[in-house]
């Protein structure tokens, strides 16, 4: 190990337990999206203590946008690393001393984790005399279906101090940008990603299905809509079965059904809602369009009418494929990552950190987090899940890596 790799290492293991703390703190005190007040507070108060220039208000009010600034004469592009800051309305269960304190709300998917990183990275960096190129933080709101990084791109996080779009913006514009998520199905030390799409275009559908509401005992009377739900919800299966091609992969499904009221009428609507995941805008325009088709048409045979609700959601995280090989080539060269993966496959879960690579290249990996021994972790956005502390010195390690090299 060099010199410098070994100051950075007992940099970031001098923070460890501070930062642990700090990821406490928050985890007990989790804020939905859009309402990251304290969340967002609590980071300023961090950057205002180690002097970093930062401005806040972004994102309807709660993100965060700093920059540290390069040390060099003539320093490479300025590099972005994002965190996402909020909570999910889940009931905590975990029983730990410092579970949430907000009932109905946790950090079930370990935003707390990104955002102690983060705190992480700015206070190694700071700690570091040689910095090659600029870095400028990103603290996002609402990455849980509010795209808080769509808003951040909107009001100009990346655009630097030279942009009309973002006035009193800080450091030059944002050249390529890095962001990782905990993976607790994978052991800790695991450094996982690949080229082009890591992780899927996320859609969410409600449909309500209109019949004819009647007396249970006489459903000749009466026009169906349950009846119609259930052919309808086997039916659309085949999208993916039959129109979408084996190697293009997609998942469409129904999450909800509900209708009726007692045991003896037959109700006048049923309705259901779900999501479609995919990889590619092709199979996503196809699968849109048929979905409407396939409903339509089956309701009618059963003489419903349909009514569609869709929302186009998140769209394909996709990784630059040189971003990505700086990635693994970065985490093969430090001691402290067991295990490099090139994902052969993409992920079929979303991330908003999609709207970064639709602006400039963009590299996301994830980093497991599963503790030596576990063989039944608690995972994402379960009750039961707790961020694991051991992972934060690797992030921060992976970024610090990322921000420090002089080639990228």
């Amino acid at each position: 190990m060099t010199t410098a790799a070994t100051n950075l290492a007992q940099i970031i293991k001098a923070e460890h337990a501070t930062l642990t703390e700090f990821r406490r703190d928050l985890h007990a005190h989790p804020e939905l999206g859009y309402n990251e007040t304290r969340t967002s507070g609590a980071i300023v108060r961090e950057l205002i203590a180690l002097g970093i220039t930062f401005k806040a208000g972004y994102a309807k009010g709660t993100g965060i946008v700093a920059h540290i600034p390069a040390t060099t004469k003539n320093p490479g592009g300025c590099i972005a690393f994002r965190a996402d800051i909020d909570a999910l309305p889940i009931q905590e269960t975990t029983g730990v001393e410092y579970a949430s304190n907000n009932p109905g709300v946790m950090h079930a998917c370990g935003h707390d984790g990104h955002a102690a990183m983060l705190v992480g990275l700015a206070r190694t960096l700071v700690a570091i005399e040689h910095r090659p190129n600029p870095v400028t933080l990103i603290f996002q709101p609402a990455e849980e279906g509010g795209g808080g990084g769509k808003l951040m791109c909107e009001d100009g996080a990346l655009e630097g101090e030279n942009s009309d779009q973002n006035p009193g913006g800080l450091g030059p514009k944002v050249t390529r940008i890095f962001g990782l998520h905990n993976w607790p199905g994978m052991p800790l030390g695991t450094v996982a990603t690949k080229p082009g799409p890591l992780l899927a275009a996320t859609d969410e559908f409600n449909v309500t299905i209109a019949g004819n509401q009647g007396h249970a005992a006489f459903p000749h009377t009466t026009t169906d809509p349950i009846v119609a739900v259930c052919q309808i919800v086997g039916v659309l299966q085949t999208i993916a079965s039959r129109n979408a091609p084996p190697t293009d992969p997609m998942v469409l499904s129904v999450t909800k059904v509900h209708s009726g009221f007692t045991h003896n009428v037959i109700p006048a609507d049923a309705t259901f809602g779900g999501t479609l995941r995919s990889v590619s805008d092709e199979n996503r325009a196809m699968a849109r369009g048929r979905f409407h088709d396939i409903v339509r048409a089956q309701a009618e045979s059963f003489g419903c009418t349909a009514e569609i609700v869709w929302r186009e959601g998140y769209p394909v995280t996709f990784n630059d494929a040189a971003l990505s090989a700086h990635v693994l080539d970065t985490a093969r060269g430090a001691p402290n990552f067991t295990e490099i993966i090139r994902l052969t496959e993409p992920y079929l879960g979303g991330e908003d950190f999609a709207y970064y690579g639709a602006h400039i290249p963009a590299c996301f990996f994830v980093l497991g987090s599963c503790p030596e021994g576990e063989t039944n972790p608690a995972l994402l956005h379960q009750p039961h899940f707790d961020f694991n502390d051991a992972a934060i010195p690797l992030g921060i390690e992976m970024f610090a890596l990322l921000a420090l090299a002089e080639s990228s």
